[in-house]
């Protein structure tokens, strides 16, 4: 019998998947599983609004390189709410505020 995949399931397959894979695949995502279809930011990512996204994924979810993530925080724009072992954690809806008023300020 056929093991059956479940969201769960491939959340867990993600997390597992290096960096650079797991960008592959969202990219892949993006271009083909919503055509057609208007969704919002919400709807594809609201499931994360609880998570915490170590510095590499932090960046990677404001589309900068580690360098300017790393000014962010040392300039105080940026904070981290929590540490897991040597790892700083972001929550993920301060970062979507702080996304969004860089797209604001970039106009």
């Amino acid at each position: 019998m056929a093991h059956a995949m479940t969201a769960e399931n491939l959340f867990q397959d993600l997390k597992q998947m290096p960096i650079a894979e797991r960008q592959k695949f969202f990219v892949i995502l993006s271009e083909n599983a919503f055509r057609g279809e208007d969704m919002s930011h919400e709807e594809l990512f609201g499931h994360l609004t609880g998570d915490q996204f170590v510095a590499q994924e932090a960046a990677e979810y404001l589309e900068v390189s580690m360098s300017t993530f790393r000014r962010f925080v040392a300039g105080g724009k940026l904070k981290s709410n929590s540490m897991v072992g040597r790892n700083q954690m972001f929550a993920v809806p301060e970062l979507k505020a702080f996304k969004k008023a860089l797209k604001t300020a970039k106009g």
